[in-house]
């Protein structure tokens, strides 16, 4: 089955892959809603699929543990590491040293240039709310009754739950709504309370079965554009599950990401099931694409 090189393709087709990437998440940045502009980043995975290098991966991942890295540690420390990083790497790489010199260079530059730009990107174009959110991140702890109320609060919760949870309705934690937004955002703390990790793990396992089977509709599409799409429909899934389950324990930024098909609201209910539906559409037809 063919699939699409990314690495290979002409530079405007790189052009048009960007844009239709890059420019929604920036729309929905300008209306404040950074949390649903990071779902695009979920594409990536389905751009793997299709050939796109592992490199662009490896990158974006180093960048974000660099970002992770300049908040967390001091900046003298990381200017003498990286220093170091590249003096260690010249002394015992010769080639290094003879041909490759100005791109080691450059890129001790660019890491460095990030470490420095992390406090202004922080301070400068971070809105109140989303260095809150961080912050509750780095350390849940410092301040319980205040920014970390959401997330300690639901930690109570689910931890309360024990093996096989309080039962239905009878969570104390959200039945006396300690938790906000504890039918929305924080629907996965209910879970874990009622129903404790016993049933948390069959509702992964529910999710996991789904996204295997999404995969396994995409994989038999005869047309790159309905595997293509499968894949997107998985990333999307899979991105708001990680995301959702992981601010709730305290692994993610709090940010409004629903947990597919639990979190109330119609409008990611009708999302998630046109996503779907769309897919299934798309299969019935396959057989079409084969004769054509």
């Amino acid at each position: 089955m063919s699939s699409i090189n990314l690495r290979y393709q002409d530079w405007r087709d790189q052009l048009v892959l960007a844009a239709i990437t890059l420019l929604p998440p920036l729309l929905i940045v300008a209306s404040n809603e950074s949390g649903q502009a990071l779902v695009f980043g979920a594409l990536l995975l389905a751009y793997f699929r299709e050939g796109m290098s592992p490199l662009i991966l490896l990158l974006l991942a180093a960048a974000g543990s660099i970002l992770l890295l300049a908040l967390l540690v001091p900046k003298v420390w990381l200017f003498a590491s990286f220093t170091l990083i590249l003096a260690v790497v010249l002394g015992l790489n010769r080639r290094v040293m003879r041909h490759h010199l100005p791109l080691a260079v450059g890129v001790w530059l660019v890491v460095i240039g990030m470490v420095v730009g992390v406090d202004f990107f922080y301070n400068k174009v971070l809105q109140p709310h989303q260095r809150q959110r961080i912050e509750i991140l780095i350390n849940p702890s410092a301040d319980p009754l205040g920014k970390g109320w959401n997330v300690t609060q639901s930690k109570i919760a689910i931890g309360s739950g024990g093996l096989l949870g309080k039962g239905f309705l009878q969570g104390t934690q959200t039945k006396f709504d300690f938790v906000p937004e504890q039918s929305t955002d924080f629907i996965f703390c209910t879970v874990g309370e009622e129903f404790g990790w016993l049933g948390s793990l069959v509702i992964l396992g529910l999710y996991l079965t789904l996204l295997w089977r999404i995969v396994y509709v995409a994989e038999r599409q005869k047309s790159v554009f309905g595997r293509t799409y499968g894949y997107c429909v998985a990333s999307v899934l899979f991105f708001h599950v990680t995301v959702n389950v992981g601010m709730t324990i305290g692994l993610a930024p709090v940010v409004g990401i629903p947990l597919p098909f639990f979190s109330y609201g119609g409008s990611s209910l009708w999302s998630f099931t046109i996503l779907l539906f769309s897919l299934l559409a798309i299969d019935a037809y396959r057989k079409q694409d084969l004769v054509r």
